[in-house]
């Protein structure tokens, strides 16, 4: 699944395509993804004026005045800005028209992405739980060590909570875990508030690399402009299940935790 990073990369590749246009049309060659397309999405933003393209977590919101367009690219969700006459393949289920000729185009083979509505004013119930963006000012250590207090699970687990902090996935977690010397095994309420100051860093860190950079590699993404990110080059401990440790030498450890693949160092992460 996309992660944060990539989510934003795409964010960033839509923005100034998007940004400023009128939207003509919008057709639906499905009704559903993961979950029914509502009505307002066809009924509503024909002619509104996008106003900003935003990310929440790993959803994007297209802005208008009358409400947003919420979308999650789910594990194979692409979207591509391309010119309206472009030909539809097999997995190209929404075309949204914009003024210009062009589409924006949301391809989505196994269907489990979605496209729902937000009214103006109002937050969709899927964004209502959400815990802080992690490279906003509001996530910091302090926020890490006051929600861990009396967790009983594994601080890997508790960090890719979604009411804890936001877009914090499997490969994410993982390489914050390791720049940070904490075993994703160790229970977060036994982590010490200076050592959840070096794992906020290490998320904000790793994350804004990451961003930079284009997001992580994954076999089913590609951002916007067709080119795959390039962070993946730099993994410490991601999918390295074996491998030296790049500090010490010693073979990595993994086992599933959380029923997530998990990669550390077992004399480097304490």
């Amino acid at each position: 699944m996309p992660e944060l990073p990539e989510v934003e990369t795409t964010r960033r590749g839509l923005d100034p395509h998007l940004v400023g246009k009128r939207i003509r049309h919008v057709v639906l060659r499905r009704p559903d993804l993961r979950w029914p397309i509502p009505y307002d999405v066809v009924e509503t933003l024909p002619g509104q004026r996008i106003d900003a393209v935003r990310r929440r977590a790993k959803y994007l919101l297209i802005d208008t005045k009358a409400g947003s367009a919420l979308l999650h690219l789910g594990m194979s969700g692409s979207l591509r800005v391309l010119p309206e006459k472009t030909p539809v393949t097999t997995h190209d289920h929404v075309d949204i028209a914009i003024a210009g000729g062009r589409v924006l185009r949301f391809n989505d083979p196994r269907r489990f992405g979605c496209l729902l509505w937000q009214p103006s004013g109002q937050v969709h119930e899927l964004l209502q739980a959400l815990g802080p963006e992690p490279l906003s000012e509001e996530f910091d250590g302090e926020h890490l060590f006051e929600r861990s207090r009396g967790r009983t699970a594994p601080v890997k687990t508790f960090l890719m909570d979604q009411r804890v902090v936001v877009g914090v996935g499997n490969i994410y977690a993982a390489e914050s875990l390791f720049r940070a010397g904490i075993s994703p095994l160790r229970e977060a309420g036994r982590v010490s508030r200076e050592r959840y100051v070096l794992l906020a860093q290490a998320v904000k860190e790793i994350l804004a690399s990451a961003i930079a950079r284009g997001g992580t590699t994954l076999r089913d993404f590609i951002s916007p402009d067709g080119a795959p990110g390039y962070f993946e080059q730099e993994l410490s401990a991601y999918g390295r299940g074996g491998q030296p440790c790049p500090n010490c030498g010693r073979a990595l450890k993994s086992a599933e935790i959380g029923q997530r693949a998990s990669v550390w160092c077992g004399h480097c992460q304490r």
